[in-house]
């Protein structure tokens, strides 16, 4: 690993903020500056935030999935080493585990944090715009593909939290700001859809919701040949129950009479 040019290579900056990113591509600053960081070893940096405190064994069989294990071990433990010889190493090891150095600040912790906030009815600020983008986009290990969707299923809920309570509390556009965020982010996820046309209904907009129903509807089919299942048919049908009724009842125009029966003819 290595700083740039302005980077002192002597020894980690006092006072200065280890980060590390996860979502949107693999980054390691110090402060503002950006510390070069081979492949390979970002693999080893970027699974250790993501399991804190794992043993060397897991680390080294995540890793190294189809080497023997004093191979993938091996591995391991020339890949620390390398590590180590940077001052900037951003891990410590006890025992037989390793995990980052308590200074670093990851973005993946950020979002969990966040999350967790917003499900105990806590309006962080950051929520709509923390993990806008995918875990390390590009790779494939087993390891990131499990971990992207559990973080952009926790990204789904907490939008889908945010807007819940925003609407419990009647502040409409923030609830439909969350709603639409979480669309953006899953547009055949029906949660969202749903909520936005509550939201819609809350405010008095029957249009709103009945073209927001429709929208959805529409890509549903198109995309997956379904219908909007019944819980959010139900939203529309309490809705617009009264006009169907009313229609049913509605009385002919003034002055005509009822249409005669006509009788059959017969012999």
């Amino acid at each position: 690993m290595a700083a740039d040019s302005s980077m002192p290579t002597t020894g980690r900056p006092p006072g200065t903020d280890i980060s590390l990113h996860l979502l949107g591509g693999f980054r390691l600053l110090h402060g503002d500056t950006p510390i070069v960081v081979p492949r390979g070893l970002q693999r080893v940096i970027a699974l250790i935030a993501l399991r804190p405190g794992a043993t060397r064994s897991h680390l080294a069989g995540l890793l190294w999935p189809d080497a023997p294990e004093d191979r993938a071990l091996s591995s391991l433990r020339t890949a620390l080493w390398r590590l180590r010889q940077d001052p900037c190493c951003p891990f410590t090891t006890a025992g037989d585990t390793v995990r980052l150095d308590q200074v670093v600040r990851v973005d993946v912790d950020a979002l969990v944090g966040t999350a967790d906030r917003v499900r105990h009815g806590e309006d962080p600020s950051a929520a709509l715009a923390a993990g806008r983008h995918d875990l390390l986009p590009g790779w494939y290990d087993d390891w990131v593909l499990g971990d992207r969707e559990r973080l952009r299923q926790l990204r789904l809920h907490m939008l889908e939290d945010l807007a819940g309570h925003h609407l419990a509390a009647g502040r409409h556009g923030e609830a439909l700001q969350a709603a639409l965020e979480a669309m953006a982010a899953e547009p055949l996820r029906e949660t969202p859809h749903r909520l936005v046309v509550r939201i819609h209904l809350a405010e008095g907009n029957a249009f709103e919701a009945v073209h927001a129903f429709y929208v959805y509807r529409d890509l549903l089919l198109r995309e997956l040949r379904l219908e909007p299942s019944a819980a959010m048919t139900a939203l529309l049908d309490d809705t617009l129950a009264p006009i169907r009724d009313a229609t049913r009842e509605r009385p002919g125009p003034p002055g005509r009479p009822p249409a005669a029966r006509v009788a059959p003819q017969g012999g």
